[in-house]
């Protein structure tokens, strides 16, 4: 056998022992803890019970010595013949009985007289622990030694003592031990099966569901008829098996959501193709009205030129949200009200609107922002605003409003964009800024705020829903780059 053969040989025996060898289950473990705790608990109560046994069996031979003195005391002259005194002797299992009076001590029967006394016993001083040792020591090491037993006398003597053999005990203690090994035994059948039923209807089988629940959920996760449904149970399992339902049903909304943003996206992919071309078409169209000498064709021309710059633009770029980042934000110092203004005119706000359009912004008030990303924000943000305004038809610009507010804090801008609309319901708001889940609208796909949020994100500031307005309100929060600010803290120092 080679070295190789030598070195992956242990691996082949577990893998064959994993396969032929049947592992210990939860409902087996429980069984087999359940005998060997009940065991143990039988062992402890055998060992109080094994030494009061013994005690119990010296004090029954020295009652029926203390009956056998009395017996004795009460013959004539003090004297039993020799057979009824061996009668007594074999009725009390014992060798010799003995009594001490206050004067004197004596025999009162013998039969015979042994060489030596192996243990002395006195059950009047006898303590707990010193009756399991003995009773232990018996148990294991008995032979055919002599007992001396000593024990209260009757009335008029001081003490009797007898002495037995120890063999007879031991044999009394052995029949004993098996009576409560064989009671135990039988509890302890008794007590595990109980016990196993108990636990298996009550914890193994419900985890054995959840695990096959588990399992067949990681087959098909998508699936909703793998999501587990909970139990009437409210224990801890009950709570658990809940727990999983919602995150299994979440998990499964998630991958579903991912396979349409998936789909959606080799959809976006392909349309962005065919819609740049058509952008890019609509553009030359454009270039060649710019040449028609109307007034009113020279007045729109530039600025439908830029929108389909920022069309074409956008279109180069649409799939970067797809890889979760937009394009890092060229940023420059750029004048708020004329982007407000571009903001307007995309809108398609006149001058006469049916939506009404206020502009509170700091006069020349700058932001160190991306000017095209800035203004997809705002398009954003004005345009949820319009299109839940439009719901209310027919509008009156002195109830349906727009607002964009604009102020600096120091080296942070502040843009607030409000409108008097009905607001969002509590169920949108829990999921505001996640794509296609935070639209309130019939037919929204919930991007637009999403992407607002990411881009002012990518500029190092917030996008939040402020609470307590009348209708929504947005505040962007942008603050000036820390380079900026070093550059002019060192004209300040050059100046």
């Amino acid at each position: 056998m080679t070295d190789a053969q030598k070195a992956t040989e242990p691996t082949h025996r577990r893998r064959d022992c994993g396969v032929r060898c049947v592992p210990l289950g939860l409902s087996g473990k429980l069984l087999l803890l359940t005998v060997l705790f009940v065991m143990l608990a039988e062992v402890l109560i055998y060992v109080p019970l094994a030494a009061q046994f013994r005690l119990s069996w010296l004090n029954d031979r020295l009652a029926a010595a203390n009956t056998a003195a009395l017996v004795m005391n009460t013959a004539p002259s003090g004297t039993v013949p020799e057979s009824t005194a061996r009668e007594l002797l074999e009725s009390i299992h014992a060798r010799a009985v003995a009594m001490k009076t206050d004067t004197q001590r004596f025999l009162l029967a013998a039969a015979e007289m042994p060489d030596e006394v192996h243990h002395d016993i006195d059950m009047r001083q006898m303590t707990k622990m010193r009756a399991v040792i003995d009773a232990f020591h018996t148990l294991l090491y008995a032979d055919d030694h002599l007992m001396r037993v000593v024990g209260p006398a009757p009335s008029g003597g001081t003490f009797l003592e007898i002495l037995v053999e120890e063999r007879p005990l031991q044999q009394a203690m052995l029949r004993f031990s098996a009576t409560v090994l064989l009671l135990s035994l039988v509890i302890s059948g008794i007590t595990a099966t109980l016990v196993y039923i108990a636990l298996h209807y009550l914890f193994v089988r419900p985890m054995r569901r959840i695990t096959a629940n588990m399992m067949a959920f990681q087959t098909e996760p998508e699936n909703p008829a793998r999501v587990i449904m909970p139990s009437a149970r409210r224990d801890e399992i009950g709570q658990a098996e809940h727990v999983l339902q919602a995150m299994q049903q979440d998990l499964s909304d998630l991958l579903h959501q991912k396979s349409r943003l998936a789909a959606l996206g080799l959809a976006v992919s392909k349309i962005n193709h065919d819609l740049r071309n058509l952008l890019a078409s609509a553009q030359l169209f454009s270039e060649g009205l710019s040449s028609l000498p109307d007034p009113r064709v020279q007045r729109f021309a530039p600025k439908l030129m830029r929108s389909l710059e920022r069309a074409i633009d956008l279109c180069q770029s649409t799939l970067s949200y797809g890889r979760v980042r937009e394009q890092p934000p060229d940023r420059r110092m750029t004048a708020l009200e004329r982007l407000v203004e571009d903001v307007r005119e995309s809108l398609g706000i006149q001058d006469e609107p049916r939506i009404g359009w206020i502009v509170d912004i700091e006069r020349g008030m700058n932001v160190d922002a991306d000017p095209e990303q800035l203004l997809r924000v705002l398009l954003n943000l004005t345009r949820n605003a319009q299109q839940a305004l439009e719901t209310r038809a027919p509008n009156d610009p002195m109830r349906d409003q727009i607002r964009i507010a604009g102020h600096r804090e120091g080296a942070v801008a502040i843009i607030e964009v409000s409108d008097t609309g009905p607001g969002f319901p509590d169920k949108a708001r829990e999921h505001l800024f996640m794509a296609f889940q935070g639209s309130s609208r019939t037919g929204g796909t919930g991007l637009g705020l999403a992407i607002a949020s990411e881009l002012v994100q990518a500029h190092g500031g917030t996008l939040a829903l402020i609470d307590g307005m009348i209708g929504t309100t947005f505040r962007i929060t942008i603050p000036d780059r820390a380079v900026q600010l070093d550059a002019h803290r060192d004209a300040r120092q050059r100046a």
